[in-house]
């Protein structure tokens, strides 16, 4: 795995795909949990959880010194908050 990050380009484009991929894929499990649990039909914040997840991968990144993909993360972040905020405002 750690090989893997090495090999990754050090781009902010790599770091948006990822930034967005993560938490569509985690926003998505939030989103069948939501409509499938009873319990859990007011519980919008599990989308937040989905959206956190990228700290813990930009932290990765920047370990490694894969410094521009950790900027992609952080901006994707950006947007995905406001996705979010948008979608508990209107």
């Amino acid at each position: 795995m750690i090989d893997r990050l090495k090999t990754l380009n050090n781009s902010v484009w790599v770091g948006l795909g990822i930034g967005l991929l993560i938490p569509a894929i985690f926003c998505s499990i939030a989103w069948y949990i939501i409509h499938h649990v009873a319990y859990l039909t007011k519980a919008d914040l599990l989308y937040i959880g989905g959206i956190a997840i990228n700290a813990y991968t930009m932290q990765t990144f920047f370990k490694y010194n894969k410094e521009n993909i950790g900027r992609g993360i952080l901006a994707a972040t950006f947007l995905c908050a406001f996705v979010f905020f948008a979608y508990k405002v209107f």
